[in-house]
């Protein structure tokens, strides 16, 4: 059904109550147009730069509803609890689900959703394929106006991996489409702060996107100095992150860790030296990451030692400065942490510690990349050897049960395009095995971050040529990166 137009006048009037802003950011308002014209769409757009707008403000403004699909439970309460606070009025029209939630807190969102009252459903790839929430967007009567893929890096990252339901959300809107009544239209858009030219087109592969429009925000953030300092031995790396933080009193503050346990370990270490902070991983409670992350956005501890689970969707702008203790596996991850520095537009820094390069004193970095590879090609491999043995038409939930790896499997076997799902739960092996790109996609993905690490030229030059905005990298010196202050003091030793 389509919805009637929303004029300039009455968008912005949305705009100016619920957000208090009379003007949009370039390109919000082009966005907003495009998804209440109900248009796909792939936005990359940099952490802060108000990608959540662009997609509430038109769900809020039609009648029927967005499903936002988002990898992480704390993102989702998050974005729906800014906007229960925003109007009180959305507590009835705003939701999310997710396993966490008690049983009687998903029955009353699932009977909203049979009502028809909500305008906004947040819920994880998992939630939305699974048999109670999928049974009811099928209804006739449901009008569905938009999927919303938020974090759509996440698709290209762990679709593969270990989130195989991401791999499934492109035959979602045909699915749907064929409960609904004859002219029903379906915008999917997919959002995210970094994406190269491989990455977006697996993002719009999978989702099967119908000409999209593409907005592109380059990352670089002019007041965020990047740096990278060579650690020796993992003594000297904590010595290094202590002296790092005493140079920064009362500044609020993240570190990044790989693992739940060196986040419990190092929180437990920094806490002997005095400092006000705390471990944050998945393996937490709800009310146990909930309290931390008030704690920290309210200053009550002044950083939190966190694995990757900890800040997507998060807000604080006077974040002044982010650690990575350990180094991700992947660039897009990494500029996604950083981020979260400087969001308040004044001066940040974001340091990353890095072993030597041989590993003989401290291999903890070459081990991890070594492992991170090691697990791609196990799961290839099993892939590979379970696809002899798959029918060729099945069923993705009695795969799962006969195969231990069997989702995950099927995943694979579809981004190596010799698999297409026939729906969101039915799939068909193809005849003749496509050449497969994804295992070489992964391989150079985890290169570029110890390319990164390594370089001498300007660091956001490397990362505006790595994220496909090779025009803005061409001339670019920021002047406040490591490597771009080291050249400058060179060049002044030499007058």
């Amino acid at each position: 059904m389509q919805q009637p137009a929303q004029t300039e006048i009455a968008i912005r009037a949305k705009l100016q109550q619920i957000w208090g802003y009379q003007n949009f950011r370039p390109p919000q308002g082009e966005i907003v147009d495009c998804l209440l014209n109900q248009r796909d769409a792939l936005i990359i757009m940099p952490t802060g730069g108000g990608k959540s707008i662009c997609f509430q403000l038109p769900a809020l403004l039609q009648t029927g509803l967005t499903l936002v699909v988002s990898p992480l439970v704390a993102l989702m309460e998050n974005q729906v609890q800014e906007l229960h606070q925003r109007d009180p009025a959305f507590q009835r029209s705003v939701a999310l689900l997710h396993s966490e939630l008690s049983g009687w807190q998903r029955k009353q969102i699932l009977r909203s959703l049979e009502q028809q009252k909500l305008r906004l459903l947040y819920l994880s790839p998992e939630t939305l394929l699974s048999q109670p929430v999928w049974e009811r967007l099928c209804q006739p009567d449901l009008q569905i106006n938009g999927l919303i893929l938020d974090e759509a890096h996440c698709l290209s990252q762990w679709g593969d991996t270990f989130r195989p339901a991401y791999y499934r959300l492109g035959a979602v809107r045909s699915a749907l489409l064929k409960n609904k009544p004859e002219g029903s239209r379906i915008a999917i858009a997919a959002f995210t702060a970094t994406a190269d030219s491989s990455a977006q087109q697996t993002i719009q592969r999978i989702l099967q996107l119908q000409e999209p429009e593409v907005f592109r925000l380059n990352p670089y953030r002019s007041n965020l100095a990047l740096s990278v300092q060579v650690v020796w031995t993992p003594r000297g790396r904590r010595q290094q992150l202590l002296q790092f933080i005493q140079t920064k009193p009362n500044q609020s503050g993240l570190v990044y860790v790989r693992t739940r346990r060196d986040s419990e370990a190092l929180s437990a270490w920094l806490t002997q030296q005095g400092y006000r902070t705390a471990p944050y991983h998945a393996g937490l409670s709800p009310d146990q990451r909930r309290q931390i992350e008030q704690a920290w956005i309210g200053d009550a501890i002044q950083f939190v030692v966190c694995t990757c689970a900890f800040g997507m969707g998060i807000n604080k702008s006077n974040v002044r400065w982010v650690i990575h203790f350990h180094a991700p596996s992947l660039l897009s991850e990494y500029v996604q942490e950083v981020g979260r520095a400087g969001r308040d537009g004044k001066p940040a820094v974001a340091l990353t510690l890095m072993s030597e390069t041989t590993g003989w004193l401290d291999s903890e970095d070459k081990q991890r990349w070594q492992f991170f590879e090691t697990q791609a090609q196990k799961q290839q491999q099993i892939a590979q050897q379970l696809a002899k043995k798959l029918p060729a038409e099945g069923e993705v939930g009695a795969i799962a049960r006969q195969y231990q790896e069997g989702a995950l499997a099927l995943s694979w076997l579809h981004g190596s395009g010799q698999l297409r799902w026939q729906d969101p739960f039915h799939y068909s092996l193809l005849p003749k095995a496509a050449k497969s790109l994804l295992g070489e996609s992964n391989k150079r993905a985890v290169r570029q971050m110890p390319q990164y690490l390594k370089t001498r030229n300007c660091r956001w030059k490397f990362l505006l040529t790595a994220f496909g905005f090779p025009d803005e990298a061409s001339d670019l010196h920021c002047g406040h990166c490591d490597n771009c202050n080291r050249t400058r003091t060179n060049k002044i030793g030499d007058l």
